[in-house]
């Protein structure tokens, strides 16, 4: 599947370039198309802005007309902020992600264009596209290009992307524990509460037991925490005739 391409037109400022460039970066994008930037191309200070990501700046083609820019792509959404007066289809981020990874499953070739900084894209730009591409704000509607770059290619990117809701990490010296060693600290604790007299009466022993292992399970305790647990346990036991001097 072909990412789409990122088509900045008539771009300022070097450094909102690199900004960009750093967000593709970020989400699997590669593919930059810069059409006349205002200062040139090359620009230094595109490159400083992209810091790990300067091989999409140097990569980028450089086109004089936004139609060279759009030539071969399939399917273009351009994005505003604006009520330009123009009938297009207005899609959140979210949307326009999810049919740009449709088409380009069908091997169609895609783009996501923005304007320039200070005015963004004029109406004959936006004609050009085949829907209008907004992102819901607040009151206060203004993002930069750089910005605007950040939450396209995310959108893009976490469209497809698997990563689970949720999760615990997991230091080195954090690691989940193996099988053997929760079962260890179940066997510990068990013994120990046994002999204590908390396990009682018989009839609802295993039932408690089992209780007590699924207490365990949900805290998803790392290694360093099994090896603590044990320590209290330890700890208590032997004190637990210890008398307070008062």
């Amino acid at each position: 599947m072909t990412p789409p391409s990122i088509i900045l037109s008539h771009p300022q400022l070097g450094e909102n370039i690199g900004a960009a460039a750093r967000a593709m970066a970020n989400f699997g994008l590669s593919d930059l198309r810069l059409v006349a930037p205002r200062d040139g191309w090359p620009n230094e200070k595109a490159g400083h802005m992209a810091v790990g990501a300067s091989f999409v700046v140097e990569k980028a083609q450089l086109f004089q007309t936004l139609p060279e820019a759009l030539g071969n792509l399939n399917l273009v959404y351009a994005t505003t902020a604006r009520d330009r007066g123009v009938t297009k289809e207005v899609l959140t981020p979210e949307e326009a992600a999810k049919r740009l990874r449709k088409a380009a499953a069908r091997g169609e070739k895609t783009g996501i264009l923005f304007g320039n900084e200070r005015a963004g894209l004029d109406n004959d730009e936006i004609s050009l596209a085949d829907a209008v591409i907004t992102v819901p704000t607040s009151e206060f509607t203004s993002l930069n290009l750089g910005q605007t770059v950040v939450v396209a290619a995310y959108e893009w990117f976490r469209a497809g992307d698997a990563t689970p809701p949720a999760r615990i990490e997991h230091a080195p010296y954090h690691r989940k524990p193996t099988r053997a060693e929760i079962f260890g600290l179940f066997e510990h604790l068990e013994r120990e509460l046994s002999e204590s007299g908390f396990l009682f009466p018989p009839a609802k022993y295993d039932a408690m037991v089992r209780a007590i292992r699924a207490t365990v399970h949900r805290a998803r305790l790392t290694y360093q925490e099994v090896q603590t647990l044990r320590g209290m346990i330890v700890a208590l036991v032997k004190n637990k005739h210890r008398v307070k001097k008062g």
